[in-house]
């Protein structure tokens, strides 16, 4: 079991030793952070986050018998006025975890937020079109592809594609 707790300060030396390639940095952060990752990005992602009200929401994923800290996730963009906001940030950190359903459970909790919590309508997402184990593990809480936007990022002399996903409250309430 896993449990969502907010990001904290005591946090950023584990997640900033996870994101330890540019490219693994791009794939979880895209154009926001710049590689290497520090502690004053961190600083600047939080700022005006976790507070009621906030547009942004975000998380560190612990496992709840071993307390440890294995991994982070987001809730941004949100707009309470159209009721939709954005996961970012998904990232299960240890490798030992990955494969295990880590992820999906991390979608259940950050969606039960959204959905649930903050009464939201429609909640969105961005995978490179690569990643194909997100893409599964998305789709199997329920997100459904929208559109591929093709060459979306550049990553050194390469351009990487990013498939738009989301899901409506509707679909959640039917898949909960």
């Amino acid at each position: 079991m896993i449990k969502l707790r907010f990001f904290q300060r005591k946090d950023f030396q584990q997640l900033i030793k996870w994101l330890e390639t540019p490219e693994f940095l791009l794939q979880w952060g895209g154009p926001n952070f710049q590689f290497p990752l520090t502690e004053s990005q961190l600083e600047n992602y939080l700022a005006g986050a976790n507070k009621k009200g906030s547009e942004l929401f975000v998380y560190s994923v612990i496992e709840q018998e071993t307390r440890t800290l294995i991994g982070h996730i987001s809730l941004g963009k949100i707009d309470r006025h159209n009721k939709s906001a954005r996961i970012g940030k998904v990232l299960v950190g240890h490798r030992n975890g990955r494969g295990k359903g880590t992820g999906q459970t991390m979608m259940k909790e950050i969606l039960q937020i959204a959905f649930n919590d903050l009464q939201l309508h429609r909640v969105s997402l961005g995978v490179f079109d690569f990643n194909t184990s997100a893409i599964r593990c998305y789709e199997k809480v329920g997100f459904r592809k929208e559109g591929l936007l093709r060459d979306a990022r550049k990553n050194g002399d390469e351009y990487w594609s990013l498939w738009e996903m989301s899901m409506l409250d509707c679909e959640w309430s039917r898949d909960a």
